[in-house]
């Protein structure tokens, strides 16, 4: 079968497609055809040694799949051959036929097609479990999304206005803030990009202030970081939750006189060690996410896809930022043995 992998650390460019043996099933575990992936930022980091998970190489890139499963491992019990699924195995899914443990695979509705399900689980199961579980968001407060374009800034987007906060979207671009507004954001601002000065950030704090309303925002969702965390810091209502989750624009110092000032507390977001540590809540907001799907309020926007000759090229385009909603690498049954 064909495989995405990466041999040596380095940037897409050093992505290769190689034939390699298919996987067979050990017990409890199932292979997946492999028919979408979704590419999310960390594919951009663990090729490059950057991650918190460096797997021996050589690897494939791919943390999360959508497709059928093709075989069945002894003891497996909870899925069938022919069942349309998905799974996350966080790295290893750029390739035609991926073995996965059996419990980690979950079933998708038969009118989900593949590149939306290949879409939904890192982004959305990231800004639901920061959202619900860590910040509590309730409905009626604010909420304040950097990165609001990105993969799991629209997935927040939407999530906060199905759970019925007030919902401010920020980007570095007015095509971003648009992309936002049209996924329900009730406001949006266009921020500076590249470094800021004291000054800059001041005027800024003012603006994500003002956007968010008299107080400000009651919750932040920073899938950024960088000069954009003091500024939003600054900009928070009292007893506000500040939800860190990436840092694309660098790792920010952070003035912890502020969060005394204010009382607001500053969360870390680690979903992929939070579904490890506790499966069974996992289970449970993969069900509400499924359900909310099924019912409108949510819609995985994928903006681009690739071919998996052309996964490099997946890659580097969420490298560049300049990606809106989710990128999907396809496999084309036509082209397997």
């Amino acid at each position: 079968m064909r495989a995405v992998l990466s041999k040596a650390p380095g940037g897409p460019e050093t992505l290769v497609v190689e034939e390699v043996l298919d996987p067979r099933p050990m017990k409890g575990e199932v292979v997946i055809e492999v028919k979408a992936v979704g590419v999310n930022f960390p594919d951009t980091l663990i090729i490059e040694d950057r991650y918190q998970f460096k797997p021996t190489r050589p690897f494939s890139p791919g943390g999360e799949v959508a497709g059928v499963v093709e075989a069945i491992g002894e003891g497996v019990t909870t899925v069938r051959k022919g069942d349309r699924v998905i799974a996350v195995p966080g790295w290893g899914g750029m390739v035609e036929r991926l073995a996965v443990p059996a419990a980690s695979v979950m079933k998708i509705p038969d009118a989900m097609d593949f590149n939306t399900a290949a879409a939904l689980v890192m982004t959305y199961g990231t800004s639901y479990y920061a959202l619900k579980d860590r910040a509590q968001l309730k409905a009626g407060e604010s909420l304040l999304v950097l990165g609001a374009a990105g993969g799991v800034g629209v997935a927040a987007v939407e999530l906060g206005k199905a759970m019925g906060a007030h919902v401010i979207a920020a980007a570095s671009t007015n095509d971003k803030v648009q992309f936002a507004l049209e996924a329900g954001a009730d406001n949006g601002l266009i921020y500076p990009t590249g470094a800021m000065d004291k000054a800059a950030r001041k005027e800024l704090s003012g603006e994500l202030k003002l956007a968010s309303g008299r107080d400000g925002p009651d919750v932040v969702y920073d899938a950024v970081g960088g000069d954009y965390c003091e500024p939003a810091l600054r900009a928070m209502d009292w007893n506000g939750r500040y939800l860190v989750v990436g840092f694309p624009a660098g790792i920010p110092s952070l003035p912890l006189n502020l969060t005394l000032l204010k009382s607001v507390s500053v969360i870390g977001v680690f979903w992929g060690a939070a579904v490890m540590r506790d499966p069974a809540a996992h289970a449970a907001n993969m069900a509400d996410l499924l359900k909310m799907w099924s019912e409108g309020k949510i819609r995985p926007r994928v903006s681009q896809t690739f071919p998996l000759e052309r996964a490099h090229e997946a890659i580097k385009a969420l490298g560049d930022r300049s990606v809106m909603g989710k990128v999907v690498v396809t496999i084309d049954d036509r082209a397997r043995p």
